[in-house]
Formats: C-alpha cells, sequence, structure tokens
C-alpha cells in the first residue's frame, strides 16, 4: 500500500471511529469499539480496503490512533472523539508538567477562558513540548503552553493517559498555563 492511500485511508477511518461512524452507516458501541467486518463493508461500499490493510494501518500509524481487542474483530479510535464513548480510560497522576501544541492566533482566547475540550471529549496534552509543537503547526504558527499539571492534580483535577500516550483532562484553567 502507497503511503498517499495509507494516509487517505487513515484520514477515512479516523472521521469514521472518532466523528461520524453514521457516514458508512455504523454504529459504535459505549466504549468507541465498531464491528471490523462493518467498518470493513461500509469502507467498501464507496472505496476498496482489505483486513490487510486495516491492519497496517493500525500497525504503522505513528501516532497509535486505533486499536484492536485480541481477536481483531472490533477496532476503535483510542483518542479525539467527538462522539459521546467511554474508552474506559483509567485516571492516571500526570508527571510534573504536561504540554499542549496550538496555533498562535488561540493565544488571548485561552488566556481568557483557558484550554477548553472544543468538539472533542477531552483537551489533549503532551508529554514533551516537541510533540507540543508539532500538534501546534497543524493549526498554524505554533505556540506552546506548559501545563502545571502536578498542582492541577494535587487540586483534585482529574487525568488520564490514551493508549497512544496523549494526556486527557475534561478543561485546563488559566491559572495552570504558561506560555513558553
Amino acid at each position: 500500500m502507497t503511503e498517499e492511500r495509507k494516509k487517505s485511508l487513515g484520514k477515512y477511518i479516523s472521521l469514521i471511529l472518532r466523528h461520524k461512524p453514521e457516514t458508512i452507516g455504523i454504529t459504535l458501541d459505549e466504549h468507541g469499539w465498531a464491528s471490523v467486518k462493518e467498518l470493513l463493508d461500509g469502507i467498501s461500499r464507496t472505496r476498496s480496503i482489505t483486513f490487510e490493510e486495516l491492519d497496517e494501518i493500525v500497525r504503522t500509524n505513528d501516532k497509535r490512533r486505533y486499536s484492536f481487542n485480541d481477536d481483531k474483530t472490533k477496532i476503535r479510535a483510542n483518542q479525539g472523539h467527538s462522539v459521546n464513548v467511554d474508552v474506559e480510560l483509567k485516571e492516571l497522576s500526570p508527571p510534573d508538567f504536561l504540554y499542549h501544541g496550538t496555533a498562535s492566533k488561540s493565544v488571548a482566547s485561552i488566556f481568557k477562558q483557558g484550554l477548553l475540550p472544543g468538539s472533542r471529549l477531552y483537551v489533549h496534552l503532551s508529554p514533551d513540548k516537541e510533540t507540543a509543537l508539532k500538534v501546534g503547526a497543524r493549526h498554524g504558527k505554533p505556540v506552546v503552553f506548559l501545563v502545571d499539571s502536578r498542582r492541577m492534580s494535587a487540586d483534585g483535577i482529574p487525568f488520564f493517559k490514551s493508549e497512544n500516550g496523549v494526556w486527557l483532562t475534561k478543561f485546563v484553567p488559566v491559572e495552570y498555563l504558561r506560555c513558553l
């Protein structure tokens, strides 16, 4: 499979499993799982895809966006949903600091409102500045915020870590943020 095809199919699968399963006529269970057979059948109505291609996309995705269940009959996105699902995240103590990458155009709003999840269920935080810079660059001129996650956690704000290493929380108030 070419990198271009893998990228195109990966984006389409992300749209389906994170935001719009109805696009291909499937539903996600309460934990975000979809039947692999139904996913493949639904995608195949408009474009070709094999199980082997899906497996390659899951295995090689650099952001580890997707997971199979043990027997590979179900698949889900690990995080980033706008549809209401519980991907069974475990609450964990975060590292002392986490990072959030965004576009420079969002800085003023963030200093007024804090970090909000927007259309997603959680605010996404990176474990390092370099990853946050890459995330921010996808949205324009990148800016990175340092999040005092140790203090947030000590103040009772829960954190979760997704399968792919992204830290998640419902909201980051302004007092825990510093622009780097």
